[in-house]
């Protein structure tokens, strides 16, 4: 079947782009990276490939699997390994059982060592193992990582590179459970034979002071220096940055997001369902038929890209035709490159018809049928 070519008009920078508000941006820390959390698209990046020690970010890690492992009801019990682990603590009593979910608020707001030993030897029967099925995921999702420890502390090795930590990140955040535990200010679980609760508060100070934060988690260790996972989300475009080893680790957080949202925006080539083109239909019951998108193509630009989009389309489709059926593609294009696209499906079947239907179809078409 013959197709046709649709191009959008090409969208100059000048004209509906962003306005630029900073040609460059210098970060204070060892390493930084900043990406769009839908397409992945890297806005920024210092030292972005090179391993540091990445203190309690690792917990990101240690909740996804939690996450994707268990469900938050189960009952997850302190063990004589998770009581007493030192630094950041919710105070785990030996013995003390609380649901997963409670541990993963201890985990993300508090950042409780002892709840990440507690989780991790609630799924794997000990940290080792845990650790191993945090290697594994990392490389699932080609982040350059290697974790011996599921709360960050400082071990030999125990590393991550800042674009690993926004792959990671950009996986968890996907997690609609994972989202309400690192968006979650504060929260309160039981004490064991306590008439009082610990009230957790999350030490991601960023949800209290900048617009549109969505989380996502604090670090510190004398190796590590300060370390923060950050996202936040305006105008539709959500943003993901890690700095590691950041003296002012919320200040050039703010920074950074404020430098993408006023660099970069999303532009939408289609939505999901939507009509992009029509079909002919040889020989069906219907003599046309909506194409519409299979899923929503969006990409952040800046004022320096050139973008257009760009649609192939069958023009006639023989019957019969099936509810979902290709039949065309189309995509965003910036800087001569197709960055996002997808298929244009059929919205509806058509059947065939048979030589009789056919015959009266072509009567119909004639000056004289149904003249008196």
């Amino acid at each position: 079947m013959r197709k046709r070519w649709m191009t959008g008009i090409l969208v100059m920078f000048f004209l509906c782009a962003p306005v630029r508000a900073d040609a460059e941006i210098s970060v204070d820390a060892r390493a930084a990276i900043l990406i769009e959390r839908e397409s992945g698209r890297v806005l920024y990046e210092k030292n972005a490939d090179t391993r540091y020690p990445m203190a309690s970010t690792t917990k990101i890690m240690t909740a996804l699997i939690a996450v994707e492992h268990c469900r938050m009801d189960e009952i997850v019990t302190a063990g004589p390994n998770a009581s007493g682990v030192p630094g950041t603590s919710i105070y785990l009593g030996k013995g003390e059982q609380l649901t997963m979910y409670q541990m993963l608020q201890g985990l993300m707001l508090r950042s409780g060592n002892d709840a990440a030993v507690a989780i991790a030897e609630h799924i794997a029967g000990d940290v080792k193992s845990f650790a191993a099925l945090m290697n594994a995921r990392a490389s699932m999702l080609g982040a350059d990582a290697y974790f011996v420890t599921p709360n960050g502390l400082d071990e030999g090795g125990h590393s991550a590179s800042a674009r690993a930590m926004a792959l990671i990140t950009r996986a968890a955040m996907e997690n609609e459970t994972f989202r309400e535990l690192v968006g979650t200010q504060e929260a309160v679980i039981p004490w064991v034979d306590n008439e009082y609760s610990r009230v957790l508060r999350n030490k991601n100070r960023l949800l209290r002071e900048y617009e549109g934060a969505t989380g996502v988690k604090t670090g510190f260790t004398s190796a590590a220096g300060r370390c923060l996972v950050f996202s936040a989300e305006r105008d539709g475009m959500e943003l993901i940055g890690v700095v590691l080893n950041c003296p002012d680790w919320f200040g050039e957080a703010e920074r950074l997001l404020d430098w993408g949202f006023a660099n970069f925006s999303m532009v939408t080539a289609a939505e999901a369902g939507e009509k992009v083109a029509e079909a002919n239909i040889l020989n069906g019951e219907y003599q046309a038929i909506s194409l519409c998108a299979e899923k929503t193509v969006r990409y952040p630009v800046c004022a320096e890209d050139e973008w257009s989009v760009q649609t192939e389309a069958e023009e006639r489709l023989e019957a019969p035709v099936t509810e979902g059926q290709a039949a065309g593609h189309t995509a965003l294009i910036v800087d001569g490159e197709e960055i996002a696209g997808t298929d244009l499906i059929a919205r509806r079947s058509v059947r065939r018809m048979g030589l009789f239907s056919r015959f009266i179809r072509w009567l119909r078409t004639l000056p004289f049928f149904g003249k008196n």
